[in-house]
């Protein structure tokens, strides 16, 4: 038996709870207070939270306490036509992999375009995905095939170089006396016998190139379909998404409609954008001619990995994602003010550049690049466009996280770029941090040698692969203590995403997280990670370049 009905007609029908006892007219607010207000929700709708809160307790949404399993839902406080008061219930995304669910409110799309499109096109992506892993597939293939050639002739290799050890020893040992007794042919035959080892040795070496250029071929077209692959994969999820955005529809008070791609044009919505409670909540009060007086929206179920929600507690609406809609939709409503944002971020600054490379310092909270799905996304690239039309993305050297700071270098060609990410592959170069760190750590310096895998949601633990993790080294410094923190200078001889994040916060490296890290650590004012010092050998001057940015905490 199903525990919920799924609606799936367009506009389910409306689910509005009356209050059991008309709200005493001191509690009833005489307008909306502002989504975003960090506050506590008015009395009124804390009150319909609790009732929708004992009412999931009660119900079938075991789901919601899984790992991963936690939503945010909301209520809104509304009022008919002839004053009576009631309250309407959402949940953000799903709820147990339903969009329309009996009695909460309904998604903001139209069911009946997005049904004519979104299969097809998921169904595209799957194909697409199922290509991807097959060549993904066969490259792995052939690298483990070049592994085992590889292993086969380090191990011919070392025999031989044991045995050619000892010819040289016996040579060695033989030519003082020949040399003595001026004996030109023997010692004309050891020079022989030398350069037979050396000749040797080059033949297995070419055997070996000659054995693993095939399959080195075989992989660079491997590859090259593969990124091709992605590239159109890239291409098709993008269209799919404008798709999705304009089947959203908004309304507002004034009974005005957008489609959701409109509040955000030209950049493409984020993610999630239109399927948070709030959003919903409004648009079935306009539908239904409700007149919205309070809203709350809490988290219910397990935290995040990030802990940064928590079971019964109260949130304020997204700036992410609910930034550009909730103000179009509040259009029309009598409503508080909203709380003043963060100050705009600042453009990156511009501390050298010439013919062949540039040097910036980042702002905490812009990000390097802007996201593969977004690419007019706010970011250091977008907003050096104008200045220098010809850069593009993979010329960084670099990339830094959004929460971090500092030096960026940017090569402005292929060749320079080359040039530049030998010099740090070959740690020709350096790219310094200074970071604050939770706890006292003991030592005063080391090398933190911890393999990475793919890190975009592992929990800590399992960022480190010990089998199939890629080569991760930091170097690192203890600089001071204060207040139960320390302050660390950290060089990634690597480059890996969150390397210095992981590398800080796991047991087997620092143990202790970065200050400010929400994801391994715990929130503050700012992750205090910031790239204060580069330094490089210019590839076309050949001067030795140093830049410093102090760091701001």
């Amino acid at each position: 038996m199903a525990r919920f009905r799924d609606v799936s007609v367009a506009h389910p029908p409306l689910a509005v709870t009356f209050f059991d006892e008309a709200p005493r007219r001191e509690d009833v607010p005489a307008r909306l207070a502002s989504p975003f207000h960090p506050g506590p929700p008015a009395p009124l709708a804390r009150k319909a939270a609790e009732a929708l809160q004992q009412r999931l307790k009660q119900g079938p949404w075991d789901a919601l306490w899984q790992p991963g399993g936690g939503k945010m839902f909301g209520v809104l406080v509304v009022a008919e036509a002839g004053g009576r008061l009631g309250y309407l219930c959402a949940f953000s995304g799903m709820l147990d992999g339903a969009w329309n669910v009996e009695g909460f409110a309904p998604p903001l799309f139209d069911p009946v375009a997005r049904a004519a499109f979104l299969p097809s096109g998921e169904a595209e992506l799957a194909a697409w995905g199922q290509r991807l892993a097959e060549q993904v597939r066969e490259a792995e293939q052939v690298r483990s095939r070049l592994a085992a050639l590889s292993a086969e002739h380090e191990r011919v290799l070392a025999g031989m170089g044991a045995r050619h050890a000892a010819n040289r020893a016996l040579r060695h040992e033989e030519r003082g006396p020949l040399e003595a007794r001026l004996d030109g042919a023997r010692l004309q035959a050891l020079e022989q016998e030398s350069r037979a080892d050396t000749a040797e040795r080059r033949a297995l070496e070419a055997a070996h190139e000659a054995a693993c250029e095939p399959l080195r071929a075989a992989l660079r077209e491997v590859e090259a379909r593969r990124a091709e692959v992605e590239h159109l994969r890239a291409e098709r999820s993008r269209a799919l998404w404008w798709q999705v955005a304009h089947s959203y529809v908004i309304p507002n008070a004034r009974g005005e409609r957008l489609p959701l791609a409109a509040l955000f044009a030209p950049r493409p919505p984020p993610g999630g954008a239109g399927d948070c409670a709030a959003p919903k909540l409004l648009a079935q009060a306009y539908r239904h001619h409700l007149r919205p007086l309070a809203l709350a929206e809490f988290w219910w179920g397990m935290p995040p990995l990030d802990g940064r929600r928590q079971p019964g507690g109260y949130y304020p609406a997204c700036e992410s994602k609910c930034g550009a809609v909730l103000p179009y939709m509040l259009q029309g409503l009598s409503v508080d003010p909203a709380p003043r944002t963060a100050s705009v971020i600042d453009d990156p600054r511009l501390l050298h550049e010439d013919p062949w490379l540039l040097v910036v310092d980042k702002p905490v909270g812009l990000p390097s690049l802007p996201g593969r799905h977004a690419p007019g996304r706010d970011s250091v690239l977008v907003r050096l466009l104008p200045r220098f039309p010809a850069l593009s993305g993979p010329l960084f050297i670099h990339d830094l996280e959004p929460e971090a700071s500092g030096l960026l270098l940017i090569a402005r060609d292929p060749a320079t770029q080359a040039a530049l990410l030998r010099q740090f592959a070959r740690r020709e170069a350096e790219h310094r941090h200074v970071a604050w760190v939770e706890g006292h750590v003991e030592a005063d310096a080391g090398v933190i040698e911890l393999p990475l895998r793919g890190t975009s949601s592992a929990p800590l633990e399992d960022c480190v692969d010990r089998v199939h993790g890629k080569r991760a080294v930091t170097a690192w410094k203890a600089l001071r203590h204060d207040e139960g923190r320390t302050r660390v200078e950290l060089v990634s001889v690597t480059r890996h995403p969150h390397q210095l994040r992981i590398h800080a916060a796991h047991r087997l490296g620092l143990g202790a997280p970065i200050v400010g890290d929400t994801r391994f650590g715990r929130e503050d004012t700012r992750l205090m990670l910031h790239a204060e010092a580069l330094t490089f050998t210019h590839p076309q001057t050949g001067e030795r370049r140093v830049f410093t940015a102090p760091a701001p905490f």
